[in-house]
């Protein structure tokens, strides 16, 4: 494995800047291990060309951005422009798009160098990287025979990361697509509010959920890749007209005096042994870096999934109705005498995964005349409700809210195959309430479980102070120290 390939995207600025190593080294070095590292199915739309082409560039820059000459990795749900953008799904087979997205220019003008476009659940829906046309994704991390999921829907960015494949990716976070992958694979993610991120570009499963998000080695890589991601955007009417901070400069550790608050309601019924110790190890490590923790109450955490598996598929059924072999999309082959609607029918039976297909007439039928109140009008008073919640208490001076990032390690691949689908959406438990509230969320590695399996805890923040909360996962990385990789066995 090449040492260049390990750096952080920090270790790498400051090697770049000191003229100890080149753009083209770091990205050579990447695209070998991309090269090696086939079984892991991460990267499914190389650009070795456009990438060294783009290193090079970067070298002769004499004052680039803040990521200037940094080889990173973009998910699939990111259009980018001549590159072959498909959401991992067949019927956006072929799609090379004219336009480059927001977040992924905003990259390339901080001099960034794209590596290629990494694997993910089809549409972003999933939690396991199991749904895509590209096949599964594979976690680094391995413990026995058995192959792991890397989490999903950003699962492809995820075990790149991980596996030092980039040095930091792209991820969307919708129901908790970049912090449960970020937990499963020992990485760092951040879903920041909504809002602080451009969607324009990003091709759409929920729109009043969807964030896109770094996903990196460490808390300081991911304070410098969000710092490049946001900014205001004309294109997307959600987009915050704010002023950016500079994250990486607000990466002190010092959280004494801090207000961390430990909901009661996270103490799920069932949750296993490893999940609550690590917990209840987060919270002291916060206490002993001099924060004051407190008991809160979010009331209504009960709904949060079913109101999200409620509002989710409803916007994704709207969403995904343009795909219809006429407007956008794939187009199925037709038989004597089929007409517009046997043609609608082929084509979406045929460009849409079981997973999505599910997930559309679940929308579909929430929407409809006769249960539009019953179901989704219900899960939109709930989601205030949610959000209320939040804001009850940062009202009472909380800081921050620490939870577990999931409620298990990484689980095999195929081993959800014959489960209902409920309990694949139960991996969601703790991620969900922070999307329907429009919250920043981060996904630390914290520990390993007793099969050595890394585990993450979340940190929740204030609505646009993200600043703040990646210097308390600052705070809590140091603290927990840790620094576990995965074996190499691809």
């Amino acid at each position: 494995m090449s040492e260049l390939s390990r750096l952080k995207i920090s270790e790498a600025r400051d090697a770049l800047r000191k003229g100890e190593v080149t753009s083209v080294e770091l990205t050579e070095a990447c695209l070998a291990e991309i090269e090696g590292g086939g079984a892991l199915n991460a990267f499914v739309h190389d650009t070795p060309d456009l990438a060294l082409e783009q290193a090079k560039a970067a070298d002769t820059r004499k004052n680039g951005g803040s990521l200037n000459g940094i080889p990173l990795g973009i998910k699939d749900l990111f259009c980018t422009k001549g590159v072959a953008s498909q959401a991992a799904s067949k019927i956006l087979d072929g799609f090379r798009p004219e336009y480059e997205s927001t977040v992924s220019q905003n990259l390339l003008d901080a001099g960034a160098v794209m590596l290629g476009k990494l694997n993910m659940d089809e549409f972003a829906m999933g939690s396991s990287n199991e749904t895509s046309i590209y096949g599964d994704a594979v976690n680094p991390w391995k413990v026995d025979d058995r192959a792991l999921t890397p989490g999903g829907s950003s699962g492809g960015s995820a075990a790149a990361v991980a596996a030092d494949l980039c040095l930091g990716a792209t991820g969307t976070d919708t129901g908790g697509s970049i912090r449960q992958p970020a937990a499963f694979t020992g990485i760092t993610g951040i879903k920041p509010t909504y809002g602080r991120c451009s969607r324009w570009g990003i091709v759409a499963f929920a729109s009043s959920l969807d964030q896109a998000g770094p996903m990196t080695k460490d808390v300081r890589d991911a304070a410098i890749m969000l710092q490049a991601m946001c900014g205001h955007d004309p294109k997307d009417s959600t987009s915050a007209d704010l002023p950016v901070p500079d994250f990486e400069a607000m990466l002190t550790g010092d959280i004494k005096g801090k207000t961390i608050g430990i909901p009661r309601e996270y103490h799920m019924e069932g949750m296993p042994d490893e999940i609550e110790a690590l917990w209840a190890e987060g919270r002291r490590m916060l206490q002993d870096a001099g924060a004051r923790l407190v008991d809160i109450s979010l009331p209504h955490t009960k709904y949060a999934l079913p109101t999200y598996y409620v509002i989710a598929p409803a916007e994704a059924s709207s969403n995904l109705a343009r795909y219809d072999g006429v407007r956008f999309g794939h187009r199925a082959k037709l038989g004597q005498g089929d007409g517009i609607t046997e043609m609608y029918e082929k084509t979406r039976a045929e460009g849409f995964g079981q997973e999505v297909k599910r997930r559309v007439m679940v929308g579909t039928y929430v929407l409809s005349a006769g249960f539009y109140d019953a179901y989704y009008n219900r899960a939109r008073k709930v989601r205030a409700l949610i959000k209320r919640d939040f804001e009850e208490a940062f009202a009472q001076g909380v800081d921050a809210i620490l939870t577990p990032a999931t409620p298990s390690a990484a689980f095999g691949l195929g081993e959800m195959a014959e489960a209902d689908p409920v309990a694949m959406y139960l991996n969601d438990v703790f991620t969900v309430t922070v999307n329907l509230a429009g919250l920043p969320g981060i996904s630390v590695p914290a520990g390993l479980n007793s099969r050595g399996l890394p585990l993450g805890l979340q940190l929740i923040g204030r609505p646009w102070e993200e600043g703040d909360l990646l210097n308390t996962a600052y705070a809590l990385e140091q603290a927990a120290g840790f620094v576990a990789k995965p074996g190499r066995w691809w």
